[in-house]
């Protein structure tokens, strides 16, 4: 296998989506995809950019990408907020997570980033397997909040 590690660019949208559907399947929620190649573009590579992301590539196609964007602490300062991990299912097991997960520390390392943070599932074992493997941290004391378009939409101030 000769998996190449490089920073995605706007061609590779069309296949990094098709991976971001193929995770959401995998996690029973494709039905919440709201996203889209073309807004992926501009949140990447328009005017004010928000996310960046990796792909690992085969003979080109695209086996996997680690979607990432900057967070910041103000307990500890700049940190890499991984979103999403994603290798294709008939790839998992062959490395491509964990050179993938490399290439997003030697980032954090390169902008001098004090935390990269990413979130499981709790049900997803192979993953936590994997983390666990590498010596992560899993920290359960947090719960997770968020607010959906439609509440935002609806979101009463004052």
């Amino acid at each position: 296998m000769s998996i190449t590690i490089r920073k995605g660019t706007s061609k590779d949208l069309t296949q990094v989506f098709e991976l971001v559907k193929e995770l959401a399947e995998y996690e029973k929620a494709l039905h919440e995809v709201e996203n889209s190649i073309e807004r992926m573009t501009e949140d990447a590579f328009g005017e004010k950019p928000i996310f960046e992301f990796f792909v690992a590539e085969e003979n080109g196609k695209i086996e996997g990408t680690a979607i990432f964007y900057y967070r910041y602490s103000t307990w500890k300062g700049k940190a890499i907020f991984l979103e999403d991990l994603v290798v294709r299912k008939e790839k998992r097991g062959a490395g491509i997570g964990k050179k993938l997960l490399d290439a997003i520390v030697q980032e954090a390392k390169a902008v001098d980033a004090r935390q990269v943070m990413w979130q499981v599932l709790d049900w997803n074992e192979p993953a936590i397997n994997f983390y666990k493997k590498l010596g992560t941290d899993l920290d359960e004391s947090w719960i997770n909040c968020k607010l959906e378009f439609k509440q935002i939409q609806e979101y009463k101030a004052g």
